[in-house]
């Protein structure tokens, strides 16, 4: 398709220079597009749910931790201060001892523990204590493991399905979808946005969902140790916060700034890259090196006020932290001194204070990324959500199937064709023609007259708006577009090959073809002639671009894939275009040959490529305003004769 008669592209929002997706951007539906993203986990429900108990196994072997440490502090703490108390006496003649000194504080300390008099460290039960948290610790690492197993298997199985989905929808889409859309933004939807939903349910589904659970863990632990210390350590929640969303907040502009430069950049490296021949032969390196300079110094201020301001959110909370870690540690130590709390219980309520902050600020900071995965994921659901091509057309839908047809005569038939990409800008009206079996039909014009249009809808890569295409009297539509297109061989002005050995290339169309089938097209095409000079001879490897093969190599051998597939409709657009002179007038020879029996249709803008069609049709304004033989359409001098004369006049010029 020819980028005169493309729909005209546009950016949106959130997209970058090259096209892409920008990180960092807003879902326009966050609830909605993070229920579906939920639902692709559907089939493997029972291993998130198996991920979920885990998940809480493992908080609670780590919340427990803590408060059986501090239980160990007890039993230290308790028998060091037994064992400076007279032995023989009872705890309550201790207490009552401090009493009668007018020592009411240390009694109310004595008050508070379970202490022995004269009983010093039973360092049998310390190590019970020890060995249980020991115990739990290895338990809950081992649940964590498993659950980071199982979270990967997850989400790695579910990206792996929505790939599929991508891959096979891309197949069903009509060319249209991919006339408006640029080739970077449809890549970066398949390759980073879906990386980027990948790495969002990773963390999601662990480190946000370990979080969560941590918070309620180690609260409820907080409560359960000390009201009054869990109360004083909520102070802080609500200034982190507050703190977190703003820096993050703003952290969030500075980011979406950041790739919008790089992106910038990256396009301004590719051109110079690209064109770098065109750069040192027009003298603009120094003018091409300033702009790098100015969008790097851009791009480095950006990234640099991104940096800084996300990187103060770790030492503010923990500014804050310290700040709780004080308070906690006065208040904490005044309830021991009067017997309210013990040391251990203070001990592992410090603790808990510093667990409870830590998943607090990951959560904050994971808002922006989970707010980047669900916009993400948003742009793959609009392309999986796009309307495909019609299975079948109008033919089919009266009930009529065109029967597979062992050989096909290719008399192609246009009986009042209507067609338009924008229905406010009408391009084919009321079209007819008849290409017979056998006949070579050339189509000329002005670039946008409609050429490329024309063979597009014979392939039925569009759907008509009014009228009907017959291949041998039976109408396309009535046929399965795999049928249809298994008839026609297509040959392009820009060559595409893959990467794999001229051999493969060339039997693309066939891959059962023999080696001496692939050899004769060869041979009709003269590729063999140039083959032989490569090192590998077919067995040469080229990349996707080709750029070990000339222009003119990569032509011939599309054409000869071409001649190999035998199609009984010829469709060439430009074929010869990129071929000297000596090469083309041997490919005409071959075109003659591979024309035989078989209805060809050339679109050329040399009309000496053109001269022995049988018939040919000059289109202005997607009409068909001339049509006749070479000879014919000279005489009449009309539009044809004008183009003639103006082609050979700017040649002899």
């Amino acid at each position: 398709m020819k980028s005169t008669e493309r729909v005209v592209r546009q950016g949106g929002p959130g997209l970058g220079p090259m096209g892409g997706g920008m990180v960092g951007q807003k879902a326009h539906d966050f609830r909605a597009s993070g229920r579906r993203l939920l639902g692709l986990l559907r089939p493997r429900r029972w291993h998130a749910v198996a991920v979920l108990l885990l998940a809480a196994g493992s908080v609670a072997s780590v919340v427990v931790g803590p408060y059986l440490l501090g239980k160990a502090t007890d039993l230290v703490f308790n028998g060091f201060v037994g064992g400076r108390l007279p032995e023989g006496a009872t705890k309550a003649e201790a207490v009552q001892a401090a009493e009668d000194r007018g020592d009411d504080q240390l009694a109310d300390f004595l008050s508070g523990l379970d202490i022995v008099p004269g009983q010093g460290v039973d360092f049998g039960d310390v190590g019970q204590v020890l060995l249980l948290a020991l115990a739990i610790y290895v338990v809950g690492q081992l649940l964590g493991f498993v659950q980071g197993w199982l979270v990967n298997d997850i989400v790695q199985e579910t990206v792996r399905r929505m790939r599929s989905d991508v891959e096979d929808k891309i197949h069903r889409l009509p060319l249209s979808y991919f006339d408006r859309q640029p080739r970077g933004e449809l890549l970066s939807r398949v390759t980073n946005d879906i990386d980027n939903v990948a790495q969002n349910l990773q963390q999601t589904m662990s480190q946000l969902l370990t979080s969560l659970m941590m918070v309620v863990g180690v609260l409820g632990m907080m409560f359960w140790v000390s009201p009054l210390l869990a109360v004083i350590a909520l102070v802080t929640v609500p200034i982190a916060m507050v703190v977190t969303g703003r820096i993050m907040k703003r952290s969030q502009s500075q980011f979406i700034n950041q790739w919008r430069q790089t992106g910038r950049l990256n396009g301004q490296v590719e051109e110079a890259i690209s064109g770098h021949a065109l750069v040192t032969v027009f003298g603009r390196r120094q003018a091409v090196e300033a702009e790098f300079a100015e969008a790097n110094g851009e791009l480095y201020e950006s990234s640099f006020r991104a940096q800084f301001v996300s990187g103060l959110v770790m030492p503010l909370m923990m500014f804050i932290g310290n700040i709780n870690y004080v308070v906690i540690a006065v208040v904490g130590g005044l309830r021991v001194t009067s017997g309210a709390m013990t040391l251990g219980e203070v001990q592992a309520f410090i603790q808990y204070s510093r667990m409870y902050t830590q998943p607090i600020t990951q959560i904050a900071s994971m808002t922006n990324l989970l707010q980047s995965g669900v916009a993400s994921a948003e742009r793959v659901f609009e392309l999986l959500d796009a309307e495909e091509e019609v299975s079948a057309g109008r033919g089919a839908a009266t009930g009529l199937r065109a029967p597979r047809a062992e050989t096909t005569r290719g008399e192609v038939a246009f009986e009042h064709v209507a067609f338009s990409y924008d229905p406010d800008e009408p391009l084919i009206e009321d079209l007819s023609l008849v290409a017979r079996p056998g006949e070579t039909v050339a189509i000329v014009g002005p670039t946008g007259a409609g050429k490329t249009t024309l063979v597009n809808l014979i392939m039925r890569f569009y759907e008509l708006d009014g009228g009907r295409i017959t291949l041998d009297g039976v109408d396309i539509t009535a046929m399965p577009r795999a049928d249809l297109r298994s008839r026609i061989g297509m040959v392009l002005q820009d060559t595409w090959l893959f990467e794999g050995t001229i051999r493969d290339n060339i039997a693309y169309g066939r891959p059962d073809a023999t080696d001496e089938e692939v050899r004769e097209a060869a041979r009709a095409t003269y590729v063999d002639r140039f083959v032989h000079s490569l090192p590998e001879g077919y067995d040469t490897r080229v990349d996707d671009e080709g750029s070990n093969l000339s222009a003119g190599e990569r032509q011939l051998i599309t054409i000869a894939r071409a001649f190999l597939a035998q199609p009984a409709l010829l469709i060439l657009d430009e074929a010869t275009s990129s071929v000297d002179t000596r090469t083309e007038l041997l490919l005409q020879h071959a075109m003659a040959a591979l024309r035989t029996d078989r209805t060809s249709f050339v679109i050329a803008h040399r009309l000496s490529t053109i001269r022995d069609a049988d018939l040919i049709l000059v289109m202005e304004g997607g009409r068909i305003v001339e049509q006749g033989s070479h000879a014919d359409l000279l005489e009449r001098g009309g539009p044809f004769a004008r183009l003639h004369a103006a082609q050979f006049a700017a040649g002899a010029v």
